[in-house]
């Protein structure tokens, strides 16, 4: 059964910096049926891995990032209650990959279930097994798009930009738009 989580949803958070951003995406949707309800079904798990959502974006659609010829990409954007360390928070989000059947052969391969800690808060970390913010979030507007669309005054912890201001400026993605 899949929760109703309503897309744009947003539940008491007064200041998007102070939540983790993670950005979810899907181009192969596994025993679901589609990426979507893949995507909707992994949502459910959040607050059972101790990942209170606090808003989400509704789901976008790509073309597949670097071959076009894969399969198309749905993704989205959630701000979680930063809860655990962040070092916890990144163990979380790969088990909960493993849980839907992620397989990690090569760098930006189709895949079931991606979860990527965009930023934690304004934490900023050169540590090789875990970067804050993401190095390439900014760059790629299905990413920053979707962030846009749930929290537009989220300020990147380095750049200092808005994620509006990031998502009018990325150059990957650019087909991207909401399904």
């Amino acid at each position: 059964m899949i929760a109703n989580i309503p897309a744009k949803m947003s539940l008491g958070l007064k200041n998007p910096d102070d939540a983790a951003v993670v950005a979810l995406g899907s181009n192969m949707p596994g025993d679901y049926g589609s990426s979507e309800t893949l995507l909707e079904v992994a949502l459910t798990r959040f607050a059972a891995a101790g990942l209170p959502i606090l808003r989400r974006s509704s789901w976008w659609r790509s073309a597949a990032w670097p071959d076009p010829n894969s399969h198309e990409y749905r993704n989205g954007v959630v701000l979680v209650e930063a809860r655990q360390p962040p070092e916890t928070l990144i163990r979380t989000l790969f088990m909960l990959e493993d849980e839907f059947g992620r397989t990690r052969l090569a760098r930006n391969a189709s895949r079931t279930l991606d979860l990527d800690l965009i930023a934690y808060g304004r934490i900023v970390s050169d540590d090789p097994s875990l970067t804050l913010p993401h190095p390439r979030a900014h760059e790629r507007l299905f990413v920053m798009g979707p962030l846009a669309e749930i929290a537009p005054e989220w300020r990147h912890p380095v750049l200092g930009k808005t994620a509006a201001e990031l998502a009018r400026e990325a150059p990957v993605g650019r087909d991207a738009r909401p399904a």
